[in-house]
């Protein structure tokens, strides 16, 4: 029988009775989420040092506001935006830390405490529980990091707000500077722009973590590093390391177009970003890693 699948016998109806239709890849999700807090504690923690700094900074802020406000608007607007710009910087960062290493450990973990046999007596595919363990970095955690940053800048506006008018001036700069409903919303398209551009890096790590018996970092990393190594001292060039460098950071040319002093920057280019060959390349690469894992967590059995 399907693990996917319910007999219809199985489906009781009439009066008095409901149908019951399993969703598997929802529970299979739900389930990634209850087990592994990091996915949103890791944002929330840094998101509460985030806020202790940028309350310690605070301190004179009245005054360097009056300073500011005499530059022109496109300085202005830079020089107000930095603490918040830092702010999801700090958290986008931490989303793809968390990410990575969740995925080393998504298919590892479960071979080491020897959970797996339990999950695998369950009715849901291997294929249901590799997409819902890759959902979480290319869904779930850029979601979470959007939410974490709106409510951590909001917390900051605030504060200024009242720190502003508690000094006699008025906290309207601050919220013409920064377009909470608008940086939101490039927040979104640059987490999914970013997530996208870098599936195969946790698609490979997927793939590491059901493959390596320990060390699933080493196993990751050490590959890339000898590679680029015995390319510079082979033939002395560096076009692997560029290759990586790109698939790290390349998402923001092709995703972004941006102006130099410029209050409009930085523009959205989603055209450039889905015509990229880039991205279809590493998410074809992608695939190809998940559909491995899905075959090694198949005959795969515990540590």
């Amino acid at each position: 029988m399907n693990s996917e699948t319910v007999p219809e016998s199985a489906v009781a109806s009439g009066p008095g009775y409901r149908s019951v239709v399993p969703r598997p890849f929802y529970w299979s999700v739900r389930r990634e989420i209850w087990e592994n807090r990091s996915i949103y504690i890791a944002p929330i923690l840094v998101a509460v040092v985030v806020l202790f700094g940028f309350l310690v900074s605070t301190i004179g802020l009245p005054e360097r506001r009056r300073e500011v406000l005499l530059l022109d608007p496109a300085k202005a607007r830079t020089a107000i935006e930095v603490p918040y710009n830092m702010a999801a910087i700090m958290l986008i960062l931490t989303a793809f830390v968390v990410g990575v290493f969740y995925c080393l450990d998504a298919l590892y973990g479960e071979r080491r405490d020897r959970s797996i046999l339990f999950w695998k007596s369950l009715p849901v595919s291997d294929r249901t529980t590799l997409l819902s363990k890759a959902t979480i970095p290319l869904v779930v955690l850029p979601l979470v990091t959007v939410a974490v940053v709106v409510v951590t800048q909001v917390v900051m506006m605030l504060w200024t707000t009242v720190l502003l008018i508690g000094h006699g001036m008025s906290p309207a700069s601050t919220w013409a500077y920064v377009p909470l409903f608008r940086n939101s919303f490039i927040l979104l398209y640059g987490l999914a722009a970013i997530a996208l551009w870098h599936a195969p890096i946790y698609g490979w790590a997927l793939l590491i973590s059901g493959w390596a018996r320990r060390a699933t970092f080493l196993w990751a990393v050490l590959p890339f590093l000898a590679v680029a190594f015995f390319e510079r001292i082979t033939f002395g060039t560096s076009h692997f390391g560029s290759m990586v460098k790109d698939r790290l950071m390349g998402f923001a040319p092709k995703a972004f177009a941006f102006r130099m002093h410029s209050v409009d920057s930085p523009e959205l280019t989603p055209g450039a970003y889905l015509s990229s060959p880039g991205l279809w390349l590493g998410l074809l690469i992608a695939a190809l890693f998940v559909a491995l894992a899905i075959r090694l967590r198949r005959y795969r059995g515990p540590l």
